[in-house]
């Protein structure tokens, strides 16, 4: 059965990133990978069960003030990801406050390094994604829709060291509301995605990294089976790390300022990208891939550089390739049509 998996995509734009190889501690690392929700709309798929796989990769060197103080000039630091992400969207057609409701339900997988001097390398189960709900709102007959959501990561990930985050499971929860308004007319689909993370505190550490704002966009056309167009994200963290005095001091002795901020920490980034999407639409299937450059991405820690008068900050900046094939595992039989009798 062929369908428009256009809204289907909604949902399936999730994928999670985090990896902080920037910072000897946490913080500085989003949990969801900016563009997650590139080629994504409002839209929503007929009801049914559907599932997706999604895989990407992330070449990049680290940039920032660190640069220079953390790193003493080295500016070919290499940070790379494999990420392979497997997810189950819900549609079971019912509806409240007039909109459409669905629920998801994502696992990724995460492969990483990071080059010298830093050396390290990692791979393990991410954070379980869920979204219990989502609804959906068709604003008339105008072609735009919107969509709202609350997600969250729960800690079921690979858990290790001292602080629970020398692997990429972490030992907090991440709250994710999210709303996306789009036009989905004459083969459009133009859409802001925008959603973002609270964090709670490290149960390990006491630690809680800060707020971090996302904004995907899609400016697409579809021509037959063929979809394409340009996409960007937008990421910026917008509020400070925290953690209780006292606390972080003695967990992190040396490198924790007087209101437990680590000073090697980015308190403030904002990184923009650019980039270009492709789909076919196979039918039974959809298959898409995306790829952005990353050409903005800055770093700061005030704190740190009021107390030390340096600046140790450190983001990633680099280039992204994400696939995701998506498809229907069932669908409600359709009701059987009256027979017709003549006489």
């Amino acid at each position: 059965m062929r369908f428009n998996f256009k809204a289907l995509l909604a949902a399936a734009g999730v994928a999670a990133f985090a990896f902080s190889p920037a910072n000897a501690y946490e913080g500085g690392a989003a949990q969801t990978k900016s563009g997650s929700f590139i080629g994504a709309s409002a839209g929503m798929p007929p009801p049914g069960i559907y599932m997706f796989n999604q895989v990407f990769t992330y070449q990049s060197n680290l940039v920032g003030p660190g640069v220079n103080t953390a790193l003493g000039g080295n500016t070919r630091v290499g940070v790379q990801a494999a990420v392979d992400v497997q997810g189950f969207i819900f549609v079971p057609g019912w509806t409240f406050l007039g909109a459409t409701y669905d629920a998801l339900i994502v696992q990724p997988f995460v492969m990483s390094s990071v080059g010298a001097p830093v050396n390290a390398q990692s791979s393990g189960a991410f954070n379980t994604y869920f979204v219990p709900v989502e609804l959906t709102w068709k604003l008339g007959t105008s072609g735009f829709v919107a969509k709202a959501g609350l997600a969250f990561y729960a800690p079921t990930g690979t858990i290790q060291g001292p602080a629970g985050i020398s692997n990429h499971g972490v030992p907090f929860f991440t709250f994710q509301p999210e709303f996306a308004i789009s036009y989905l007319a004459n083969g459009w689909n133009l859409t802001a995605f925008l959603y973002e993370e609270f964090n709670t505190a490290n149960t390990r550490d006491r630690y809680t990294n800060g707020d971090i704002f996302h904004l995907d966009f899609t400016a697409t056309k579809t021509i037959g089976k063929w979809t394409f167009g340009p996409v960007g994200y937008y990421v910026a963290q917008v509020t400070d790390d925290k953690c209780p005095v006292g606390v972080c001091t003695a967990t992190h002795p040396g490198v924790v300022t007087p209101t437990g901020v680590i000073i090697g920490n980015a308190q403030r980034f904002q990184v923009f990208a650019l980039g270009g999407l492709v789909e076919y639409n196979f039918g039974a299937a959809s298959f898409s891939v995306w790829a952005t450059q990353e050409i903005m991405a800055k770093a700061s820690n005030a704190a740190a550089l009021a107390l030390t008068r340096e600046d140790f900050s450190l983001i990633t900046r680099g280039s992204t390739v994400f696939a995701t094939l998506s498809y229907r595992l069932w669908a409600p039989e359709e009701p059987p049509k009256p027979a017709m009798f003549r006489k």
